[in-house]
């Protein structure tokens, strides 16, 4: 049986030059990110069934990547279900890894504790354009401060990480789970279809108000409690002022810490964004228990980071709550637009490259790898290889690497020439 040279579906194999591209922006971010105070961690990327499963992932946990228990503990006989088959997982994203980590190292490390972890994730998911099965998630956290300072490290610190790698002209979109809440029970629902709601009311920027009232309809809510939610969500142009006048008709908590976000993040800011009040966004996972957030690039119809405060999640691991807020950029996403967009990686090596005819003498190739030698103690990238038969093709696959036609230079065993 002959092997399988293409990567499993949902996975990718990375060429050099996107590699120097996710490289570059990378060390942008861990160097932003160091600046505001940010340490980085490492959490394994094999987790516990039961954490994996405890649901607070939502519909993540339906695509773990489960594996086997190994050796005597599979007994493939006695099996009864799922359970007795699996005991670890792949983690599906860092933010239960984290609070794990916290969780167990917490004597160990400060109050506030602000960290940075960059690592692979794994879902089971179906694979399309931007999206894998295996990625790489960029997140920061500050645990253990329950203010609204958190907040403003937070955005501050991801917009300038933006702003850094090129972004601009991009809108902060902000809300609270507890206006969400207190909106759906102005409206009538009951609390325990509060998420169900939810799920449909995210779909607003793609189908509209009409269209969130049709599938509120299809999900069997009463006509009169899907008006009186539908009247919340009027037009508005994002301002402090749109949350004063909604917060005239609810009673609810975070409106006021909202504002000071707002208002403190445009104080202080220097990067080129707007932040705006969104009643309509919502945030997947079901662990959000306050602010929420997300960036979105108008121009390309998508968002490149969000987040959010999860304050429950350590204490499922301690019985203590610990207050807890994190942003996460999508690193695969923001990868895929600079390559579109054939980013260049600025200040980037000169690179040379040293063609050697093949059956040059020990004499020519010491000459190469001496001079090689003096360009590198320079600072120069230099790459020495074989002259190819069909030399006008591997210089032009030396071109689309980035290396300009006069930094490639022909040695051959009688003389030495430029290419």
């Amino acid at each position: 049986m002959s092997l399988i040279k293409k990567p499993v579906n949902g996975m990718k194999d990375i060429l050099p030059r996107e590699m120097q591209i996710r490289d570059y922006v990378a060390g942008i971010i861990r160097e932003t990110y160091a600046g505001f105070g940010f340490q980085s961690i490492e959490t394994p990327c094999v987790e516990h069934i039961e954490n994996l499963c405890s649901k607070q992932g939502g519909d993540n946990e339906k695509l773990i990547f489960k594996i086997l228990k190994r050796g005597e503990k599979l007994n493939l006989a006695e099996a009864s279900g799922e359970e007795d088959l699996t005991d670890a997982g792949l983690r599906y994203d860092l933010t239960l890894p984290l609070s794990r980590y916290y969780a167990n190292h917490a004597n160990d490390l400060p109050m506030p504790f602000k960290a940075l972890q960059i690592g692979s994730v794994w879902r089971a998911e179906r694979p399309q354009k931007g999206r894998f099965r295996q990625f790489v998630q960029c997140d920061i956290d500050i645990l253990g401060d329950p203010t609204n300072l958190a907040e403003i490290e937070l955005i501050a610190a991801t917009t300038t990480a933006l702003s850094k790698i090129g972004f601009h002209g991009f809108t902060v979109r902000i809300n609270d789970r507890r206006i969400l809440k207190a909106m759906a029970d102005h409206a009538g629902f009951a609390p325990e279809d509060y998420e169900k709601v939810f799920i449909i009311l995210d779909k607003m920027d793609k189908i509209g108000r009409d269209g969130v009232a049709e599938e509120l309809a299809q999900a069997g809510f009463a006509k009169d409690v899907i008006g009186r939610y539908i009247d919340l969500f009027q037009e508005g142009d994002g301002d402090i002022a749109q949350i004063r006048s909604l917060m005239e008709t609810l009673q609810a908590d975070g409106a006021e810490d909202l504002i000071t976000i707002m208002e403190t993040v445009r104080s202080i800011s220097t990067a080129d964004f707007a932040i705006r009040f969104d009643p309509t966004l919502v945030r997947g996972m079901s662990y959000y228990t306050g602010t929420i957030f997300e960036v979105s690039m108008d121009e390309l119809g998508s968002s490149v980071a969000g987040g959010g405060r999860y304050d429950d999640m350590i204490g499922r691991f301690t019985g203590q709550k610990t207050c807890a807020c994190g942003f996460s950029i999508g690193f695969e996403r923001i990868i895929t637009i600079l390559l579109e967009q054939d980013f260049k990686v600025p200040g980037s090596t000169e690179k040379y490259a040293f063609l050697i005819e093949k059956g040059a003498s020990q004499e020519k190739i010491a000459q190469v790898m001496e001079e090689s030698k003096r360009y590198r103690a320079e600072g120069k990238q230099v790459l020495v290889a074989w002259m190819n038969k069909n030399k006008k093709f591997q210089k032009e696959q030396l071109q689309k690497e980035g290396y300009l036609a006069e930094h490639i230079r022909d040695f051959y065993n009688t003389e030495l020439m430029r290419g």
